[in-house]
């Protein structure tokens, strides 16, 4: 799966947390390692710009998202097929999702995960114009940050038991690296 990113905003953002989120979006949601996403990280203006051009609103927003013109729902970027699937783009506005997550008591970045999941769905076809709609799409969105959430935090206390373990065995010669431990007895 290719997921690029740009950040084009004059915010500094952890950018590798960006797209290991739509990673893992995209993972639960069975989309084809042979995938394709652009994700673009803009200022306040040029996000008013696009939110004027595209939706025929006023302002910046927070997350927009681009399908490729080609894209098939028929042949939804989970199914098997010769080549990869062109998802299509995701516009974030690190500026405006601050002042959000401040909003909601959340973090800048958690904000920006849950950003990005969004505009995933959105470019898998959900959308939440309708009621039901609604209720699928961000139930979908919850889940898939709360698994993330709990991937991540697993993945960051086997890195923590590791280091530990790895000082514990260093400190009684059982570490792994060659000549640090005992020499041998001949």
């Amino acid at each position: 799966m290719t997921i690029e990113i740009a950040n084009e905003s004059g915010v500094a953002v952890p950018e590798e947390t960006i797209v290991s989120v739509a990673r893992f979006a995209l993972d639960k949601m069975s989309v084809s390692q042979l995938a394709e996403l652009s994700i673009v990280l803009v200022d306040l203006d040029v996000m008013a710009d696009l939110h004027e051009r595209w939706m025929d609103l006023p302002g910046p927003t927070d997350v927009m998202s681009f399908p490729m013109d080609e894209y098939d729902s028929a042949r939804r970027p989970d199914s098997a097929g010769s080549g990869p699937a062109l998802l299509g783009d995701i516009v974030l506005c690190p500026a405006f999702a601050r002042d959000q997550a401040k909003k909601a008591g959340h973090s800048t970045l958690d904000e920006l995960h849950l950003l990005t999941v969004h505009g995933v769905l959105h470019l898998l076809g959900y959308d939440h114009a309708e009621p039901e709609e609604e209720r699928e799409m961000f139930g979908l969105q919850n889940r898939i940050l709360a698994e993330y959430r709990e991937a991540r935090d697993e993945a960051e206390r086997a890195k923590t038991q590791r280091s530990m373990d790895d000082k514990v065995l260093g400190a009684v010669g059982l570490d792994d690296e060659p000549g640090s431990g005992p020499a041998p007895a001949n």
